[in-house]
């Protein structure tokens, strides 16, 4: 069912993208002619790169299937249709293909795994660098460390390294890419134990701005393995991450599914758990949401063993449920059971807020929040579809495991950030939506505020913040120093070309 309801939305888009390029070429007003001439230009741009890049590498234009796929976004509003999608099979053709777009000043995107929400952040009208070719993992056990190319999701990096019974500290659901994650911070079901996923990575292979291919470690060009660890695409594009790798026996956990009447017992467990929990190997997820105005709530369970834990999980457990999946099994049986793209195809956003403590108080105000939003936007050009707020309790040390990096900028406080995800049908309703889940936003962080938690300036998670955020709320003090590495790596703003948090020149 997933292969069919994929395949039906790349048809959706190849027929979209027919009827602009046709009525790109039949335009008669000033504007549409412009847009043409500007449409024409990236052309010729890409077919610049074709001719210059090696064999182990393709440009694709409009209708075709590899186009369509490198194209192709989880959520339907950060979709933009490009002159061309070029897939570089070596970093040395991805150096070629950044001089060649620094030169002739046309815009460009990036794409990993395509799970952003926020409109160009990995998406563009010129051409859109695919980085589905870097596609390997590689083990190396001497070292507990593994090779991760920039063009994979976590699936299939933790299928690969199952075999040998070891594991890296990435996505907690199915289908979030390897790249923006792990650029933006990574919160993990190990993050507990050893940090954010920024925090295990120790080597990014990074292509600057000026075609140059390097390394970025601790120990070599350390600006840019600071800047690289939370700072996205600031610096260059890079191909491959290398992570550290520990041991895994089986899990215990899986997925909860609950009616809508049990919200506020939920919130209540969810409450205790974050007060009482010091086990870093136990974790959850729980999501409150609307579906269609109709409320309800999941929890995803982890804990990093075979055995279900004496009392953590008890509470929540003794809540009436529509639906289980709790059980001892993989850690890829535990992430699979857990699909983060249910609303493909949906116009989507996220947003977030950063808070030191889950309260009960707290927990009532997000519940609200909730009904509020999922009950009233149903009227809303009869648009809304989920509304959704998930609650991600992990312990104040998670901040303790790592050196300092662009994100977080302090990591004298651990923060949990609370993760607003609305989605909806129609374009029209966009602003709609943007507008709304920033109030939501601010209802909740006033809230925390009047429970004397210090978050009025606690810093944002890019990876939820939604567009529009000021790079300050990301980065705090950090932004001078990330300033510094900029002037010095990318001088000519090459990487300014393409969307996303950016750092000003």
């Amino acid at each position: 069912m997933a292969d069919i309801l994929r395949t039906a939305r790349l048809t959706l888009f190849s027929f979209s993208l027919l009827v602009v390029v046709t009525s790109a070429a039949s335009v008669s007003n000033t504007t549409g002619l412009q847009r043409a001439q500007t449409f024409l230009e990236y052309i010729d741009v890409c077919k610049e790169v074709a001719s210059k890049i090696s064999a182990a590498s393709n440009v694709y234009f409009p209708l075709s299937n590899e186009y369509t796929a490198d194209n192709y976004h989880w959520a339907s509003s950060s979709t933009q249709i490009s002159a061309c999608s070029v897939e570089p099979g070596t970093a040395e053709d991805v150096g070629v293909i950044l001089q060649i777009l620094g030169e002739t000043q046309t815009p460009f995107a990036v794409k990993g795994g395509g799970h952003t929400t926020n409109p160009g952040f990995s998406s563009t009208e010129g051409v859109q660098i695919s980085m589905t070719r870097f596609n390997e993992v590689v083990y190396d056990a001497s070292s507990s460390t593994v090779e991760i190319g920039a063009g994979l999701i976590w699936d299939d990096v933790y299928a690969a390294l199952a075999d040998v019974n070891v594991t890296v500290a990435g996505g907690r659901v199915s289908g979030i890419g390897i790249a923006g994650f792990t650029l933006g911070g990574g919160y993990s079901w190990h993050a507990n134990q050893h940090g954010l996923t920024l925090d295990t990575v120790q080597a990014f292979e990074l292509v600057l701005p000026n075609g140059t291919v390097t390394t970025a470690t601790s120990a070599f060009n350390p600006d840019l393995f600071f800047g690289l660890r939370g700072c996205f695409n600031n610096f260059g594009v890079v191909t491959k991450f290398t992570l550290t790798t520990y041991a895994q026996e089986e899990v215990w956990g899986g997925f909860i599914v609950l009616a809508g009447d049990k919200l506020a017992a939920v919130a209540k467990a969810t409450a205790n758990f974050n007060a009482n929990n010091t086990d870093p190997k136990a974790q959850i997820i729980v999501e409150l949401s609307t579906l269609e105005g109709l409320p309800g709530a999941t929890v995803n369970i982890f804990y990093d063993g075979p055995d279900q834990p004496q009392g953590i999980f008890d509470e929540l457990l003794a809540i009436e449920a529509l639906s289980t999946d709790i059980s001892t099994r993989s850690f890829l049986s535990l992430i699979l059971s857990s699909p983060a793209n249910e609303t493909a195809g949906l116009r989507t956003a996220f947003h977030t807020v950063s808070i030191t403590e889950l309260t009960p108080s707290l927990l009532d105000v997000i519940a609200n929040e909730t009904t509020f939003w999922g009950s009233n936007v149903e009227t809303i050009l009869s648009s809304g579809v989920f509304i959704s707020y998930d609650i991600e309790p992990f312990l104040p040390s998670i901040f303790t495991h790592g050196s300092d990096s662009a994100y977080p900028p302090s990591r004298t406080q651990g923060l949990l950030p609370l993760n607003i995800y609305f989605a909806w049908l129609a374009p029209a309703a966009d602003d709609y939506f943007l507008n709304a889940i920033r109030q939501s936003a601010a209802t909740i962080q006033a809230a925390a505020i009047a429970e004397g938690q210090d978050v009025a300036n606690a810093a944002l998670y890019g990876n939820y913040a939604v567009i529009g955020t000021s790079i300050y709320r990301i980065y705090g003090d950090n932004v001078a120093r990330l300033k510094a590495i900029k002037a010095q790596y990318d001088p000519d703003n090459v990487m300014g070309l393409a969307g996303g948090w950016k750092i000003p020149t």
